[in-house]
């Protein structure tokens, strides 16, 4: 159609279709970086830096690895102070145990010193016999004691003592006194209970009594052969 009433035409040049990808790949391109640069400028104005925060995570992960070494390192030195700390302990016990091993040593050795000077012999002086170390001692098992003692013979040993013992246990049984001889009154010659020594003769030895019977104390006597009446006669508590 012509005349003023026709449509207005453009014409306009051909435009290849993959120049109008590509602008519109710029084009979205383009808005990607301004919404990037905007989501940045948005950050940045509400306080926060991206570099700024992987620069601080950096260097709380390096505190952090820093913390953890020295953290290892007073770990390492509290378990060596733990061990030497062991190791003293276990010393001081040891030494605890040397003293207690060297005290009764000691106590023993003086025992031995006063026992040989006992058998040294004494200028003037007659034979004569002493009853050393005697104890008596709740055993193991119910109602069995255990006794020991150490027969010296003093001053000029002309002659070998001869002779025997005899021990008298003070018992309680039943809230009742009780009086036990060893060996009966009838065997008072009964083996095990002669006496025939130069020097020294140690004694030692078991006996029972009833389970519900306490022994309170024991007494030995030491007789001379041909002799009715003891020598001499020592009592022990029991322990």
């Amino acid at each position: 159609m012509f005349g003023i009433s026709a449509p207005r035409m453009a014409v306009r040049a051909a435009i290849p279709w993959y120049w109008r990808w590509l602008g519109l790949i710029a084009l979205a391109l383009v808005i990607l970086l301004l919404a990037r640069a905007t989501y940045d400028f948005g950050k940045k104005f509400a306080g926060f830096d991206q570099s700024e925060a992987d620069r601080e995570v950096q260097r709380l992960s390096e505190s952090n690895a820093r913390m953890q070494q020295e953290l290892a390192q007073v770990r390492g030195e509290l378990a060596q102070v733990e061990r030497q700390l062991q190791i003293e302990r276990a010393t001081y016990a040891d030494l605890v145990k040397q003293m207690k091993a060297l005290s009764g040593e000691n106590a023993g050795l003086k025992e031995d010193l006063a026992f040989f000077e006992t058998l040294m012999p004494s200028g003037g002086k007659g034979a004569g016999v002493a009853i050393n170390r005697f104890l008596v001692q709740n055993d193991a098992l119910p109602g069995e004691y255990r006794y020991r003692l150490l027969l010296t013979q003093t001053g000029q040993r002309s002659k070998d003592f001869q002779g025997n013992l005899q021990f008298v246990v003070n018992l309680q049984q039943d809230n009742n006194k009780v009086v036990m001889t060893l060996p009966a009154e009838n065997d008072r010659d009964g083996r095990g209970f002669k006496l025939n020594f130069r020097f020294y003769q140690r004694i030692e030895g078991t006996f029972r009594v009833a389970p519900n019977a306490v022994v309170k104390s024991m007494q030995v006597r030491v007789f001379e052969s041909g002799s009715s009446e003891p020598k001499l006669t020592q009592t022990a508590n029991a322990s």
